[in-house]
């Protein structure tokens, strides 16, 4: 809440790099934009929480930064969760209405979800969410909600994301040793491409590529719905190890090389180009020069291992065909100069950076690829708290009307 007692919403977005945490108002039904902050992260190895307490101390930063910010108190907050822990898996299941036809309610719709989410899960496995792929009625397929239709069997096809449960307590146990109630986790590409995917590339196929520092994570969406998520073990991080073991460099300077003079395609980089060290170059030491190519020899081959360990994985899951809008890639390592050659080249199809619809008053250095997930997780988190007001306010007013009946 602020000073004044206004509502906020609060989003938490942990990475291997960087914490971060966005607050916004609702003023008229909409979100507008109060404040973030952004922390250094600590105890955080690819995506995953691997020393408690320095992940706290940062998600505390974070926090201390978005409050004053925004000058709001923040006592809960939506997380987002990713790593190479999150995995997908499809499922269908169904019920009988009955001899006779008869009209669909809600009642029925979530007796076929529980019927299709039954499926047997690992002891260390938890879903984190249920996806609605379509509705199955008397075998048509292809329904999207069948809630009021009449028919005699009604059947969900869903997909189950799932992660593991150690990871995620481990994230709500951070989340509440920093003074913070996780009042819930959203898989990091779901919200990423809430607030960087179009309707229409959701409803021809698109698959949105969530670079990440510590792991790559894709959504696939088809017709409209998620088909398909999985996660890849390689994020920017690793293109800057590359560069800090080819060129004997610290991880800083490698870092700074990568997004300041970094190309994943050799070719487009003359032969004859020079990076001169500055003294003014960010607190990087003067080092005399080194050839931008040779920069671009180390960054393609991990460049196009990432986008050919994502196409087997799409091919796995047999997506590959249904991306008719290409794909969309997000986070700071979609930033690399060459990255959409690379995975235009590999994949076959169309490619673009994905960067986060504004909120309003939301500044400008917000719009960027690397904040694609925190404003998702807000959208996410806005669109969910909606519904649940509409549905709780619909069951007042079937009690109001029970108890006036009963009068």
């Amino acid at each position: 809440m602020t000073p004044k007692g206004e509502p906020v919403l609060a989003v938490l977005d942990v990475g291997s790099h960087k914490t971060r945490m966005l607050v916004a108002e609702l003023h008229e039904g909409s979100l507008r934009y109060r404040g973030h902050g952004v922390a250094a992260s600590a105890g955080i190895r690819r995506g995953v929480i691997a020393d408690l307490k320095p992940a706290t101390e940062s998600i505390n930063q974070a926090s201390v930064l978005a409050e004053a910010s925004s000058q709001a108190v923040i006592e809960q907050c939506v997380a987002g969760i990713g790593g190479n822990h999150v995995r997908g898996v499809n499922s269908q299941g169904g019920i009988a209405l009955g001899s006779k036809m008869r009209e669909i309610t809600r009642e029925d719709v979530r007796a076929a979800a529980d019927r299709a989410r039954a499926i047997s899960l690992p002891s260390d496995r938890e879903i984190l969410h249920l996806l609605p792929r379509h509705f199955l009625l008397d075998e048509v397929p292809g329904i999207h909600d069948p809630v009021g239709m009449v028919g005699h069997q009604l059947e969900v096809s869903l997909h189950l994301a799932t992660c593991s449960a150690s990871a995620h307590q481990s994230l709500v146990t951070c989340c509440n040793k920093a003074g913070l109630a996780a009042t819930e986790t959203v898989y990091e590409a779901l919200a990423a491409a809430e607030s960087s995917l179009s309707p229409d590339e959701r409803e021809l196929g698109c698959c949105l590529i969530d670079i990440g520092a510590g792991s790559t994570e894709l959504i696939v969406y088809f017709e409209g719905a998620v088909v398909y998520t999985a996660a890849i073990p390689i994020g920017g991080s690793h293109f800057t190890n590359d560069l800090a073991v080819g060129q004997h460099l610290g991880l800083p300077e490698a870092e700074y090389l990568k997004c300041e003079y970094g190309h994943a395609v050799v070719t487009s980089v003359s032969q004859t180009s020079e990076i001169e060290w500055q003294p003014e170059d960010q607190g990087v030491m003067p080092r005399g020069s080194i050839r931008q190519r040779a920069l671009a020899e180390i960054l393609e081959p991990r460049a196009r291992e990432l986008f050919t360990l994502i196409r087997d994985s799409l091919r796995n899951g047999a997506v590959l065909e249904a991306l008719g809008a290409g794909c969309v890639l997000v986070g700071g390592g979609a930033k690399l100069a060459g990255l959409l050659d690379t995975a235009e080249s590999i994949l076959r199809v169309p490619a673009r950076i994905g960067t986060p619809v504004p909120l309003s008053r939301m500044p400008a250095e917000l719009q960027q690829p690397e904040y694609a997930t925190l404003v998702g997780l807000m959208l996410y988190a806005h669109r969910t708290s909606t519904i649940r007001a509409e549905q709780e306010g619909s069951l007042r007013a079937k009690l109001r009307s029970m108890f006036a009946g009963s009068i």
